[in-house]
């Protein structure tokens, strides 16, 4: 009979070991790779970003000229400006940390919140735009099963990105290589042949521009423009992944996260400049049921192979599969770079804290099952609709680059080092801040009254939930420090007693600790004062909890054993003064509860006699909301115990 931990392990597959070498070096990313998992974002929005922009201009697609040169500019502009971002911040973060560390916790928390949001769009409208590529050959009848098909696909990549970070990359690299090739190819092709064309294409574009601002006013023309720049902004949104997940770069990660960006700005100026190029040269207008590069596709494949219909849809069968695959590539940026924002998030208690831990498969389980039901919810909401998701999209990533860059220009105004020119980065920083934010404006105004609204709505509402999370965890945070405090001081001299020898046959109470001392003690004194003289040994159990900040350093990892040891030597320097035998049991692990059902193991071989013991935190005000943001291991912990009949006791620590 398969359980449902089989199935989970048939799904996820086996747990990693968190200590081993080996399980760090498997989550690296070299450039390559890294362009293939978090530049595909910016990539693939050619398959739309383009589309959206070209449509938006209606009879004027003369303007695409103009998109095309801004989009190339724009990229180049605020991708070579993150390279600041990764020298700086070469753990990751990205522009969330950017924001924190050099404007504010708050700029972070409205950065991070933004971010949150933009790649559960990144998910919806990446799977969407998938879809709509594949189902571009298939009859109008068919339309009415995309929806089903891109949930189908969310919950595929779900699965996969359970099962750990590179495996979902190594599966689409050729495909994501096809895509590369196939539609340069076409590009190039489509542009040689209407070359004679190109001349007279500027001042053409230009005549036209004046004629029809003569007709309706340059600022009606500016409006149309700007409107059009605006609905495909989607198109920049790799940027940021590439600087929030630069922990994961092979070392050196400064450079590889450059050589990246560098990949990611070169190939997304091309593809969505050529593209536009391509529907301006072609002179290509939507069909229904078809995307725009479907249909430019079909023109440039009918030129090449004329009369063979068959051969010309086999090949445009396999291009768009390629476009699907890129786009698909995409979402999981969203499986990759949300969970990140989350764990950073969660360290500074902005999130519940459960968004740091790490699977048994080593990832960030929590932060990618939450992306990927918010993002089933968001194609649910829109059905699906790419023409509804791009007006939801980008807003919030260019808060997050304005925040970001803005945070660069302080930096750089305020750093005083001689033998460090500053000017040309704050230049830099500054003329990509006035862009981003230029943007952010134009996209929020034009945006607003067609779905922006709701775009920001949600935004502040995470924010708003936020601050909520902080100060629940800051008054927590203090009231344990104050109990820290007091029982640091049970062992004024700081000397142990010689070590008592437990005895085995002997009642014993076993503790489980964490990191707070304060915790522990007081569940220790509250036994004693409750059960005077039952107890003969003393154990404590306590697990050093792997999570994502850990997990990414050996350093990290030896504060942590550190930290553990420290506590638990002062539990049992605290017995052995008082001639209470003693010891202790420690562990370390992405899974708590599975770490210390082990130890327990091993506590009962050795204690058959004991008595297991918890604190649990009770507060004045004890909502389901608090209790979310708590992980109550202890009363998972009693539920396991008394079904093996063995006797666990939680005592109420009031806050």
């Amino acid at each position: 009979m398969i359980t449902v931990r089989d199935l989970k392990t048939l799904i996820v597959g086996k747990a990693k070991d968190a200590l081993a070498p080996e399980a760090r070096r498997h989550m690296v990313l070299a450039a390559f790779l890294a362009w293939i998992g978090l530049g595909a974002d910016g990539l693939s929005s050619a398959n739309y970003g383009p589309e959206e922009a070209f449509i938006a201009l209606g009879a004027h697609s003369h303007m695409a000229l103009y998109i095309a040169g801004a989009t190339a500019i724009t990229v180049f502009l605020i991708a070579m400006a993150y390279n600041q971002v990764i020298e700086l911040f070469p753990s990751g973060g990205g522009g969330y940390k950017v924001a924190t560390v050099l404007i504010g916790p708050y700029a972070g928390l409205v950065g991070g919140a933004a971010l949150i949001v933009d790649y559960v769009l990144t998910i919806a409208i990446s799977i969407a735009s998938g879809v709509d590529a594949l189902f571009s050959l298939l009859p109008l009848e068919f339309q009415g099963a995309k929806l089903a098909v891109e949930l189908f696909v969310t919950l595929v990549l779900l699965a996969l990105n359970l099962r750990g970070v590179k495996e979902p990359v190594r599966v689409l690299i050729p495909i994501f290589l096809g895509f590369v090739i196939s539609h340069a190819a076409l590009i190039v092709y489509g542009i040689t042949v209407h070359a004679a064309a190109i001349p007279a294409l500027g001042p053409g574009t230009f005549a036209e521009t004046r004629s029809l601002a003569g007709a309706i006013g340059w600022a009606a023309v500016l409006s149309l423009m700007l409107r059009a720049y605006s609905l495909g902004g989607g198109t920049y949104t790799g940027i940021e992944a590439v600087s929030n997940n630069v922990n994961i770069l092979k070392e050196p990660r400064v450079q590889t996260g450059r050589l990246t960006m560098l990949y990611m700005a070169l190939s997304l100026s091309f593809m969505a400049g050529g593209l536009l190029l391509l529907y301006l040269l072609w002179g290509t207008r939507p069909q229904p049921g078809q995307t725009l590069n479907a249909v430019v596709f079909a023109q440039i494949l009918h030129n090449i192979y004329p009369g063979a219909v068959h051969l010309e849809r086999i090949v445009l069968l396999v291009v768009l599969v390629f476009a699907a695959s890129i786009l698909f590539v995409a979402a999981n940026t969203g499986f990759l770079g949300g969970p990140a924002v989350l764990a950073n998030m969660a360290a500074d208690r902005w999130v519940p804290h459960q968004f740091a831990n790490l699977s048994n498969r080593l990832v960030t389980q929590n932060g990618i099952i939450l992306m990927g039901v918010a993002a089933l919810a968001t194609l649910v909401v829109t059905d699906g609709r790419v023409s509804m998701l791009v007006v939801l999209y980008s807003i919030n990533v260019f808060i997050t680059f304005t925040l970001c860059l803005l945070g660069l220009c302080i930096y750089w105004a305020r750093r005083h080092d001689p033998t460090q020119p500053r000017f040309g980065r704050l230049s830099h920083a500054f003329a990509a801040f006035v862009v981003a934010a230029f943007i952010l404006g134009v996209t929020v105004v034009e945006k607003f009254t067609e779905g922006g609204w709701l775009t920001l709505l949600v935004t502040s509402c995470v924010i708003v939930l936020g601050v909520v999370i902080r100060r629940h965890y800051s008054f927590t945070a203090r009231e344990l420090a104050k109990a820290d405090a007091l029982f640091a001081t049970a062992m004024p001299n700081g000397k142990r007693q010689p070590e008592l020898a437990c005895d085995p046959t002997q009642s014993t109470a076993v503790f489980l600790v964490g990191r707070s001392l304060g915790t522990g003690m007081h569940t220790l004194l509250s036994l004693r004062r409750l059960f005077p003289n039952q107890f003969k040994n003393f154990v404590f159990v306590s697990v050093g909890e792997i999570d994502s900040g850990s997990f990414h350093g050996e350093e990290m990892l030896n504060h942590l054993r550190k930290d553990v040891r420290a506590t638990l030597d002062h539990y049992i320097g605290y017995c052995q003064q008082r001639g209470l035998p003693a010891t202790a049991y420690e562990g370390y692990g992405p899974d708590v509860l599975a770490e210390l059902t082990r130890l327990i193991d091993q506590v009962i071989a050795r204690f058959p006699n004991s008595v297991f013991f918890a604190s649990k935190l009770i507060f004045d005000r004890e909502t389901w909301f608090v209790r979310q943001l708590h992980n109550g291991t202890a009363l998972t912990m009693q539920q396991e115990l008394h079904k093996r009949g063995i006797p666990m006791v939680i005592l109420p620590m009031n806050v």
